[in-house]
């Protein structure tokens, strides 16, 4: 597979790992759209949400969770930020392999582009 984010998993590319556990790797994107623009990829890979089963509820329920933890730990819980899942191309995910983004550390607009 040739998969940008399995072969972060596998420590194959490098990466700014900012939290990693048996279910899920976070790390500061590498093109930021905010000071605080981290990504928590599930270390299973799905090509998008629209690849997840019932039985991926806790799963993302944990990434969920984890976003929050990390929004915590950036300082930005407080101010406010933004999570997002892009679910294939009009929905503007680049990368198929499912990951959320945290965003924040600054005022974000809506609708978002």
């Amino acid at each position: 597979m040739d998969c940008i984010f399995c072969k972060i998993i596998k420590g194959e590319l490098p990466a700014d790992i900012v939290y990693q556990d048996d279910d899920m790797v976070a790390f500061n994107d590498l093109h930021p759209r905010a000071p605080i623009h981290q990504l928590i990829v599930p270390k299973k890979h799905f090509a998008s949400l629209n690849d997840l089963t019932d039985a991926d509820t806790l799963l993302v329920g944990k990434m969920i969770q984890k976003a929050r933890l990390l929004a915590k730990e950036a300082g930005i819980a407080e101010s406010g930020y933004r999570t997002v899942f892009n679910c294939n191309e009009d929905g503007g995910q680049i990368i198929f392999h499912l990951h959320l983004h945290l965003i924040g550390g600054r005022k974000l607009e809506w609708p978002p582009g």
